[in-house]
């Protein structure tokens, strides 16, 4: 009801709240302090809700929607997408090693030093 009001009747019940608030609290009714306390504290002017009653469901519907969309496509080009390079086998990848030990690649620190003793270029198990 606050919001329908009037510049001039809002300013008038400010006025007559702070003459009410004047008095002794205990002898204050609580409709008054209520009053007094939305007036000053209420939901209204600087303090009101950006978002209108409803906006999160609103949210929620299009983030869904959003996550939907992208899994759809992340589905749709993956299912159209070519088969992996053949050079991405474990059979591929022990060649690998082998050729690299043949030609004692990184001899220092890699797979060709000696007690080496790491995968190499093995990444599938």
């Amino acid at each position: 009801m606050w919001e329908r009001l009037s510049a001039d009747e809002q300013l008038t019940i400010h006025q007559q709240l702070e003459e009410i608030q004047k008095k002794d609290w205990k002898t204050l009714s609580v409709d008054e302090k209520k009053a007094a306390y939305y007036v000053a504290f209420g939901p209204h002017g600087p303090r009101a809700p950006i978002d209108p009653p409803g906006t999160l469901p609103k949210i929620i519907i299009g983030v869904a929607a959003l996550i939907a969309t992208s899994a759809a496509l992340f589905f749709s080009i993956r299912a159209t997408a070519p088969p992996p390079p053949r050079t991405i086998s474990k059979e591929w990848e022990e060649a690998s090693n082998e050729r690299a030990l043949e030609q004692k690649m990184n001899p220092i620190h890699g797979i060709g030093s000696e007690g080496y003793s790491g995968p190499g270029f093995v990444t599938h198990k």
